[in-house]
């Protein structure tokens, strides 16, 4: 009986601007690269990526951090997802996708907060990872860019969030690029 054992090799390093990117690879049959990049500083909305995830409540306001940015920068995804939350079909653990009418092609709305006047709940971002990875590989996204998913307005701690991140994308059988812009100290 001859069975392979898969193998996880995880590698940090820091580049020559000081980003850390997280390399991961699962060998079985196969080599699957996930590729991590912690961003310190830039901007989300620069990055050539296929998706871009907007960190957001469940009752249709953009009124500050990211989300506001968001607003003033896509006013079209803005409306959908404010038409969605009145109709209640935004809430906790379920993405909110947007098409885009130019890049990215995607604006996922992940609900990080249930009120905009709360913090945001771990489990909420937990369960929202699970459904990102998911829309991840059924949509065939190859590169995304995330904010520090609850941890600006939303008071999560952020090396918490960030070891999430990390075991969410793992699990991807697909090769993608995930850029993970570090909360602003």
């Amino acid at each position: 009986c001859n069975h392979s054992i898969p193998s996880l090799i995880v590698r940090y390093k820091s580049d020559d601007r000081g980003k850390q990117v997280l390399l991961i690879s699962l060998i079985n049959d196969s080599i699957t690269m996930v590729r991590i990049e912690f961003k310190r500083h830039g901007n989300l909305f620069e990055e050539d990526v296929d998706a871009i995830v907007n960190a957001v409540n469940c009752v249709g306001v953009m009124g500050a951090g990211i989300a506001l940015q968001f607003k003033r920068a896509y006013p079209d995804n803005y409306r959908r997802y404010k038409k969605a939350c009145d109709l209640g079909e935004v809430r906790p653990g379920k993405m909110f996708i947007v098409t885009a009418d130019r890049p990215p092609r995607f604006i996922v709305n992940f609900p990080t907060k249930r009120h905009f006047r709360n913090k945001s709940k771990l489990e909420d971002v937990e369960t929202g990872l699970v459904d990102l990875v998911h829309q991840v590989q059924e949509r065939g996204i190859h590169s995304i860019a995330i904010p520090a998913l609850g941890c600006g307005l939303g008071g999560l701690d952020w090396e918490v969030v960030r070891e999430l991140l990390v075991e969410s994308f793992v699990s991807l059988d697909d090769d993608v690029r995930v850029i993970v812009f570090e909360p602003r100290e």
